[in-house]
């Protein structure tokens, strides 16, 4: 169940045994299915990571969450509010519309789409964030600045986090109003995210990310 890639670090061996059996111990369902609780490590380890999106915690509607940070499965309808602005903006930024809302496609091309807590009980929004899932982010964030990244903080719960992110002048990090319906027209509508860090990435001689999906 622990990522390989990410297996040392301090948090696998210190904090996610007592964690675990906190999870096992509450009675309600806990999302997302334990097999995709850490999808989003398995599937960016920290040598691909180039870009690093921010969450809080998975969708707590039964069928959402899979793993990935605002992503959900292709056959999901309607779509969250949070992922539906995330959308707007694409299009808004890129002119870009997207066939459904898995982000998997991200992932694979090192989008690591991070939540910096990887568990909830079913329609219970935030009813984990206090088990101590952070000290995973936070140790992911140090490790993955060990060099030049793009990091989208988007709302003051991820950037509460960016003191992690070690400093490097070749950094890129876009901090905005989280994407919700109480938030985004505070910030996140506007901010052109896509088009930066592709702008970023070409400036650096990489491959921009195919933000398409579907």
């Amino acid at each position: 169940m622990i990522p390989a890639a990410w297996a040392h670090l301090p948090f696998f061996a210190r904090n996610w045994p007592p964690l675990a059996e906190v999870i096992a111990r509450d009675p309600r369902p806990i999302l997302p299915p334990t097999a995709c609780r850490f999808a989003a490590l398995e599937q960016t380890p920290p040598d691909t990571v180039r870009v690093v999106i921010l969450g809080q915690d998975p969708y707590p509607t039964a069928g959402h969450a899979h793993g990935f940070a605002f992503s959900v499965a292709p056959d999901v309808r309607p779509l969250p509010r949070s992922l539906q602005n995330i959308f707007k903006e694409l299009h808004s930024d890129l002119q870009i519309t997207s066939a459904n809302g898995d982000l998997r496609g991200w992932a694979r091309q090192g989008v690591l789409l991070l939540n910096t807590c990887l568990t909830v009980p079913e329609g219970a929004a935030g009813g984990h964030a206090k088990l101590g899932w952070q000290r995973l982010a936070e140790q992911v964030l140090t490790e993955v600045s060990s060099r030049p990244r793009a990091f989208l903080l988007w709302g003051a719960h991820a950037q509460a986090l960016g003191g992690f992110i070690r400093p490097n002048p070749d950094h890129l990090i876009i901090k905005t109003a989280h994407p919700s319906p109480l938030s985004a027209r505070r910030g996140f509508f506007g901010s052109r995210p896509f088009s930066r860090v592709n702008d970023w990435l070409t400036g650096r001689g990489e491959r921009p990310v195919d933000w398409r999906t579907g």
